[in-house]
């Protein structure tokens, strides 16, 4: 049974919504009733049947509305697409990898078929049916990263292993919260990871960096990262600042459930096989309030975790100005009942 794609925008009149299934499937990110920045690295393992974990490339019933809005975003500002010279080999790892794994998780949506160097990519959500050799890139309408990321839910790094460091030498970038691959392209793991705060002092990097770089073939690994949305607006860059910034001014005890949005990133991180290259995927989920208090739980834990956030992480995650509201808002739906341990909703 295929899956129900919904029309919906992320923009202008801002028509997503969740629908009940997939509010019960939303990767919350917090096991406990409190939040400080950690690796969380684990295995990147197929999870439970139904949870954004059921393939290791999650395709869901936003998937035509967010290449529409990547389109957009290309059309506006093509730098949210670069790719190094030296990372075309890497560029048809990442073809190679996507291809094969939503083919085999959504094989009624996408269908793969090789003879040889001769491939056939059925995109049947998008209408696409192409024949490429794989390789030449004079075969694709885009370069081969672009081309499937075109085509593929998430932002996309691939990080060049070299000089015991990594490098992000390409991506395709446009659901962001708020930095910049233009701004970022050819920094190392350490520049670009320099405005978080806390985590540095920690040693959190250093040890995220030497895990990262012996990450093997077949064995990917993943964590979850979070942040706060007003609007369930995809693109919350820099460049567009002056669109998405202004929102944080908006929100009001009586707008909260409506505009205020948990943003969760499944980040996972794959070593590709011809390149050496790391590929980072960045896989975006957006829930509002109004939503997410549908589950006891996480209402409960989530009105403690903002409460008691450090004053530097709600900054850092451009909370504080609404945080006051939110919590005021969360409060009331908290009973003070103990949470029971994990993500999931009870």
């Amino acid at each position: 049974m295929g899956i129900t794609f919904r029309k919906e925008t992320f923009r202008d009149d801002f028509t997503f919504k969740n629908s009940p299934e997939h509010i019960r499937r939303f990767p919350f990110p917090f096991h406990e009733d409190s939040y400080m920045y950690a690796v969380n690295i684990e295995p990147h393992v197929v999870g439970p049947k139904g949870s954004v974990l059921e393939n290791l490339i999650d395709v869901d019933e936003h998937y035509v509305a967010e290449m529409q809005d990547r389109a957009l975003v290309l059309a506006e500002d093509p730098l949210r697409c670069q790719s190094l010279p030296h990372m075309t080999l890497a560029g048809w790892d990442l073809l190679e990898l996507l291809m094969e794994q939503q083919a085999l998780g959504y094989p009624e949506h996408f269908t793969l078929t090789r003879d040889g160097d001769r491939w056939r990519w059925i995109n049947r959500p998008l209408g696409i049916d192409d024949t490429f050799t794989f390789g030449d890139t004079s075969t694709l309408p885009y370069g081969p990263m672009e081309y499937i990321t075109r085509q593929s839910q998430g932002d996309f790094c691939i990080l060049d292993q070299r000089d015991g460091n990594l490098w992000m030498d390409a991506g395709m970038v446009t659901t962001q919260a708020d930095w910049s691959l233009d701004f970022d392209i050819g920094m190392n793991f350490f520049e670009w990871h320099a405005p978080v705060p806390l985590a540095h002092e920690k040693g959190i990097f250093v040890r995220a960096l030497k895990f990262l770089t012996n990450i093997q073939q077949g064995k990917p690994a993943r964590r979850l990262n979070w942040t706060m949305t007003i609007n369930p607006r995809l693109d919350t860059s820099p460049e567009n600042y002056h669109k998405w910034g202004p929102d944080r001014a908006t929100v009001t005890p009586e707008n909260v459930g409506d505009k205020v949005h948990l943003r969760v990133e499944l980040q996972s991180f794959w070593r590709l096989p011809r390149s050496n290259g790391i590929v980072f995927p960045i896989r975006c989920y957006l829930i509002k309030m109004d939503e997410l208090v549908t589950q006891p739980k996480w209402a409960r834990r989530l009105h403690r975790v903002i409460r008691d956030l450090p004053d530097e992480l709600a900054n850092y995650k451009g909370l504080t100005r609404y945080r006051p509201t939110l919590v005021e808002w969360l409060s009331k739906l908290d009973d003070g009942r103990t949470t029971s341990p994990g993500f999931g909703p009870e």
